[in-house]
Parts: structure tokens; C-alpha cells; sequence
């Protein structure tokens, strides 16, 4: 019986060594210099008197997924667009973070809520957290990397604020319920999404529609993101400053409440950019890690 109850524990953890060395693996390679294209789609809503919005498609968009934190059991990802040689943007952020028992559980309207899991939820599982321009909370999940029909795979269902192509065109839902695949592919990755667009109310909740998306990420050559490492070279002192504030605030919290706009132009995410372009041509006339602190304090209730 011991001998069995021996086997039984090593293959346990054989195959949590198994699914954090290769998982690793899988998520190295959503590094890189990549040609995307987005596409969006409405396709279904419950009421017949919906009117279905227009279908999005953006194309030859080159983005750097810049691995800036690699080990064993964690990687950080940060995004950034190259539109010409001398103009990039900073894009969004992702976690990945191995049998990570702590989730931020998105409620809506700007509100996320700390939650901790049982240690066998993520067992053998790699959350993915995402983070927005400001560094600000998103959305995340926990899944394993498994292989289905022949292709490498990463799946979750988690609820998620409106990304900016929908807040900045609408308000008549709140939380969009999004399935995220990863497929791998041989020249990249597609991130397929099938989100339910939901408005949250007190009385409940009603589905608005049904949306497919279609994310392509074609690998490029490095040399087409050369623009995007050298700004990250010299702005991620500013951006690691930001990132050890929301940290501190996460981690001292149970629940955080974000205004992105406080109106009049005044959105984190330009206060933010502006202070970074500020501490980097050295014209900041304060201490710069108040000026972040008070600034994402200010879009927090």
C-alpha cells in the first residue's frame, strides 16, 4: 500500500514539473515581434429588436511582446505598438504566474474583488492576468496548457471590464464575459474570443449579444520592433515605478474601485503618459514616485 501510495505521489509530481516546464515553454513563445490583426463580430442577442453593431477589423498592427520577468514560475509580458520608428506606444500588460491561488474577480463598473481558491483549483494550471495601459487591473484567469486535435491550447471564461473599442462607443453594458483561447500555431498565435456582452443591474443581469473575435499574431522579424525594445530601454524605470504601486495597493486591499475618466480630458491613462514623458525629459518638479502615487490614488475610491 505504501509502494502504491509512493507511485501515486510521484507521478503527482511529475506531472505538476510536466505542466510547469511546459507551460512555460507554451508562453515563451507568445514572446516576440508580431504582425496582429483584430477582428470583431457580433452574432447573436436575445432580443429580436437588437441592433447588431458594425463588424471591426484592424490590420498590420506591429506589436512587441517583450518578456520583461522570466522564471520558473513567472512571466511577465509587457505589450507595446510600433507605429513608426520614432512613435510607440505603450499597450497592455500580462501576468503569467504558476498555480497562483489569489484571483481578482471582476463585478462591474469599475470594481474588482479579491478572492483566494482552494490550492487544488490551480493545481497544475497558469493564471493569466491583464493589465491595462495604465497598469491598472483587467481581467484574469487560471487554466492548464493541454493539447486538443492536435493543437496547443489555453482556455478560460472570466468577466472583464469593456475594452476601450466598445467604452468609447457605448454604454449599454457593462461586463463583457469573455472566453480566451490561445492556440499556437507555427508562425505565432490566435487569440479567439467568444465574448457575451452583459448589463449588470441590480435587478440582475441581461445579455445584450453574443461577439466572435479573432486576434492573429504573426511573427516578425526582431528587427521590425527594434524601435519598441530601445523605448522600453529607457521608459520602463517609470513603468516599474507605477507597477510597485498598484502592487502595494492590490496587495493591501480586498477590492478595488477605478474611475478611469475624472472628465474634462482627464483620464488615468493620459495623466499617466504625460508624467512619464515629464520624469523622462527630467522636467518633473516633484518627487516622481508621489506624483505616480497620487495620481492613481486620485482615479481610486
Amino acid at each position: 500500500m505504501k509502494k502504491v501510495a509512493a507511485l501515486a505521489l510521484s507521478t503527482c509530481i511529475a506531472a505538476s514539473a510536466w505542466a510547469q516546464k511546459d507551460g512555460k515553454k507554451n508562453i515563451d513563445k507568445l514572446c516576440g515581434c508580431f504582425d496582429v490583426t483584430f477582428k470583431y463580430a457580433e452574432t447573436f442577442s436575445p432580443n429580436k429588436d437588437y441592433q447588431f453593431h458594425d463588424r471591426e477589423k484592424i490590420t498590420n498592427v506591429t506589436e512587441l511582446a517583450l518578456p520583461i520577468v522570466q522564471t520558473d514560475k513567472r512571466i511577465v509580458i509587457q505589450h507595446l505598438l510600433v507605429i513608426d520608428d520614432s512613435t510607440i506606444v505603450k499597450h497592455w500588460r500580462e501576468d503569467w504566474t504558476y498555480e497562483n491561488p489569489v484571483i481578482w474577480i471582476f463585478k462591474g463598473d469599475g470594481v474588482w474583488e479579491k478572492t483566494t481558491v482552494p490550492a487544488t483549483n490551480v493545481k497544475g494550471k497558469w493564471t493569466q492576468t491583464v493589465w491595462e495601459v495604465s497598469d491598472a487591473p483587467r481581467y484574469q484567469g487560471a487554466s492548464v496548457w493541454q493539447e486538443v486535435n492536435g493543437h496547443t491550447i489555453w482556455e478560460n471564461t472570466t468577466n472583464a471590464p469593456l475594452p476601450r473599442r466598445e467604452y468609447t462607443q457605448r454604454t449599454d453594458y457593462n461586463i463583457l464575459n469573455r472566453t480566451n483561447r490561445l492556440v499556437l500555431l507555427p508562425n505565432g498565435y490566435n487569440h479567439v474570443q467568444d465574448n457575451i456582452k452583459i448589463s449588470r443591474t441590480a435587478a440582475g443581469d441581461s445579455i445584450r449579444a453574443e461577439e466572435k473575435g479573432l486576434n492573429s499574431y504573426v511573427r516578425l522579424e526582431d528587427a521590425k520592433c527594434q524601435p519598441a525594445t530601445n523605448y522600453w530601454k529607457n521608459y520602463a524605470p517609470f513603468w516599474v515605478k507605477v507597477e510597485a504601486v498598484w502592487e502595494k495597493y492590490m496587495n493591501d486591499h480586498t477590492t478595488v474601485k477605478l474611475v478611469e475618466s475624472l472628465g474634462k480630458g482627464k483620464s488615468l491613462n493620459n495623466q499617466l503618459f504625460k508624467l512619464s514623458d515629464e520624469w523622462k525629459n527630467g522636467t518633473l518638479k516633484s518627487n516622481v514616485d508621489e506624483l505616480i502615487f497620487s495620481t492613481i490614488l486620485e482615479h481610486l475610491q
